[in-house]
């Protein structure tokens, strides 16, 4: 009995040596994150390549199909359920070909050296995810989703959404909502321009940025700093209107004025906002194409 006793406290020795060995921001990597199977969306897990799945055509040599891919650019992380290891939370967006988008919440880490699956939750369709935290060992997310009188196309209304984690996988929480979308909800962060268009990132410097301030937005447009009036359209919530746009007068090489142009004309023609996986996204138009500019806000300098 005795022997026992030793030997059960030998293994619990050893089992706190490996927990404590275990580092704890070892966290699956985005390369991990895009290529590993995810369960909780369909009936069967789906394993992404390089960010993405497709199904098999709901009708044979049809064009509609299941599609699950990693949103870009967003991911969280944390020791969500107090094993001394980090898990990241990613999203998900499923689409069929249809015009919904729906979104999931996704929790991965290191089991046994290799990236896992420890839960999967719906967020909702089209919804608008625009800043996210963990908290313990609960997940937070600041979402715009659709009202009871709103269009398809246009959520307003703000939500706190949140999940905790646990053996058997992700719980939703009670939503907590907080109020319909306003210009106001663009205010306190400075937002840094991360790309012009969608799919086109731009260059760290020279940095563009945007300050919501009331009824007036300033910031530097490549080279020079700028100014303008914006406010809200008599249509829907996220429309706005900008207008009187000025600027200082400095001179900057050649590829940077063209870039400044390129902004300030984009910025006179912005007609609404919205989030995009944490960033603000605003959408313009040009020669009739529709495009979104997106920012990032600037994170806080540490102490």
């Amino acid at each position: 009995m005795i022997r026992r006793y030793q030997y059960l406290f030998t293994a619990f020795v050893f089992t706190l040596g490996v927990l404590a060995a275990l580092p704890a921001g070892a966290v699956p990597t985005t390369a991990q994150l895009a290529n590993m199977a995810y369960a909780g969306i369909f009936k069967k897990p789906v394993t992404l390549k390089n960010g993405r799945w497709e199904g098999a055509p709901f009708i044979a040599g049809g064009s509609s199909r299941p599609a699950v891919e990693l949103v870009k650019d967003f991911m969280l992380t944390g020791d969500l359920d107090n094993d001394g290891r980090d898990e990241a939370v990613v999203l998900l967006r499923e689409s069929s070909g249809g015009s919904g988008s729906y979104y999931y919440i996704a929790v991965a880490g290191m089991r046994h050296g290799k990236p896992f699956n420890l839960g999967t939750a719906l967020i909702g369709d089209r919804v608008q995810v625009r800043d996210g935290r963990i908290d313990g060992n609960r997940i937070e997310l600041n979402v715009v989703e659709h009202g009871p009188l709103d269009a398809s196309c246009c959520p307003s209304q703000k939500t706190t959404r949140s999940w905790t984690l646990d053996a058997t996988g992700l719980h939703v929480n009670a939503p907590r909502s907080t109020g319909i979308l306003s210009l106001a909800d663009l205010a306190g962060p400075v937002w840094v321009l991360s790309r012009l268009e969608q799919d086109k990132p731009l260059a760290a410097q020279p940095e563009i940025t945007l300050v919501f301030d009331g009824n007036r937005i300033s910031g530097k447009s490549a080279c020079n700093r700028y100014f303008a009036s914006v406010k809200p359209a008599s249509g829907l919530p996220d429309e706005i209107i900008v207008s009187g746009i000025g600027s200082t007068r400095m001179a900057c090489p050649e590829e940077v004025m063209a870039l400044e142009t390129r902004y300030l004309e984009a910025l006179a023609d912005v007609s609404r906002f919205g989030f995009m996986a944490g960033k603000l996204a605003l959408t313009w138009k040009k020669n009739g194409a529709t495009r979104t500019m997106l920012f990032i806000p600037r994170q806080p300098k540490q102490q």
